[in-house]
């Protein structure tokens, strides 16, 4: 691919999804290659033999399909016992107990993050997103005619949340700030310090947080997850999150939409059923899928989810130890969580490479190596590296990734 057809897809990236844009780059490989495509571009777990769902959510599935209980319409708000498992699974981190009434079903947490953003809509209305950050966001508010405001996350300190430009941005139509803990496309895990610190930001400026923890639990490092919810006593949280990423069942399309709030704004009348009346708009997930929620959460055997974790240290750390070898990219912050990071791309050491989105779009003609430019996630010139992957693919991959960037860079 010519630089120039690179720099045109530079202006096309910021309008489309993750998806959308890891196709134009399938799309640019070079098919009579001969090589075989290494993707580590799209945080899908189940697609590497590494990362299976445990049994438990299998059977848990079939059992609710061959009783013949649940092939009819479930409830818009989802069943009551899908419901009332994750309120149970989600008060065991908090200070506090959900109940069945704070939570609703949605089909995956794309659909919880549209619904948190149709509850929040009006005219003028502004909200604050990360960036680097997940686009899914800024799609569904061009939606909803929201003004998005991007706030930075901070490299040299984990990721953190810059609250000073949070409190620059926000005004008197600011309707919530978004975080995404663990951090995607980052890495990173928030102390429980630093989310007190975001929710009383957020209580000073009179917005509630959404709170996105699709993740959620899955930290490996030094740093374990803490949900925003338990800060709810402080700032209202709406916590989205989904079985996708924990359990490996990313197509199951089962996700959440919680009302963190034990001081009572959702709880009032006109609230609870406005948002009742919007599901009532919406498909949720199978019922059946929605009917295995209890078993899968009940009888998860711990070392199951402990596994996985400790399959995403090993990864990560074989992503870091190969970067390290690419004069090129630079890892700002060791991941600690999620399943992929951001790593910085360097181009005064290239030759012929414009920015992040020319070196992915000629790394997959030329590699057949998708990995997803930073420009798509609001970051120019770093990349996003999904390491839940196998490790033969992460070495195969960033094996060829360093061959490319041999040849690209500069003589000294």
């Amino acid at each position: 691919m010519e630089s120039g057809n690179a720099n045109h897809e530079v202006e096309t990236t910021s309008g489309i999804t993750i998806k959308g844009i890891l196709s134009l780059l399938m799309e640019n490989i070079d098919a009579d290659s001969g090589k075989r495509v290494v993707s580590l571009g799209m945080g899908d777990p189940s697609a590497s033999t590494c990362f299976r769902t445990t049994r438990v959510a299998e059977d848990a599935v079939v059992d609710a399909l061959q009783s013949q209980k649940f092939n009819g319409y479930s409830p818009t708000v989802g069943l009551p016992q899908t419901r009332r498992a994750i309120a149970e699974y989600l008060s065991r981190d908090l200070p506090y107990k959900l109940s069945s009434d704070d939570v609703f079903v949605t089909s995956g947490c794309t659909q919880a993050i549209d619904v948190a953003l149709a509850m929040l809509a009006r005219p003028g209305a502004n909200i604050l997103l990360p960036r680097p950050g997940f686009p899914i966001y800024e799609l569904s508010a061009a939606f909803r005619y929201i003004e998005v405001r991007h706030y930075d996350l901070l490299p040299n300190k984990g990721w953190e949340v810059d609250l000073d430009a949070v409190q620059a941005l926000a005004d008197h139509n600011t309707v919530a700030m978004v975080i995404i803990n663990p951090g995607n496309p980052c890495g990173n895990v928030y102390t429980d310090q630093h989310l007190k610190e975001i929710a009383e930001t957020a209580e000073k400026l009179n917005v509630l947080v959404i709170a996105d923890e699709v993740y959620g639990h899955l930290a490996f490092g030094d740093t374990p997850f803490v949900p925003m919810g338990r800060y709810g006593t402080i700032v209202p949280v709406l916590t989205l999150g989904s079985l996708s990423k924990r359990w490996i069942v990313p197509g199951w399309r089962l996700g959440w939409f919680v009302t963190s709030d034990p001081c009572g704004m959702f709880r009032n009348p006109k609230v609870v059923e406005r948002i009742k009346k919007y599901f009532d708009l919406l498909g949720g997930p199978s019922t059946f899928i929605q009917a295995a929620v209890p078993q899968i959460i009940e009888r998860t055997d711990e070392a199951f989810l402990e596994k996985n974790n400790d399959t995403l240290r090993q990864t990560a750390d074989i992503c870091c130890g190969r970067i390290g070898e690419i004069p090129c990219l630079a890892c700002s912050d060791e991941p600690k969580g999620s399943m992929a990071m951001m790593v910085k791309l360097n181009l005064s050491l290239l030759k012929d490479i414009s920015d992040d989105n020319d070196f992915c779009f000629k790394l997959a003609k030329e590699e057949s190596v998708i990995i997803l430019p930073g420009l798509a996630l609001g970051l120019k010139d770093w990349v996003r590296i999904t390491f839940a992957a196998d490790p033969s693919s992460l070495e195969e991959g960033l094996g060829r990734t360093k061959s490319f960037c041999r040849r690209y860079a500069k003589q000294v």
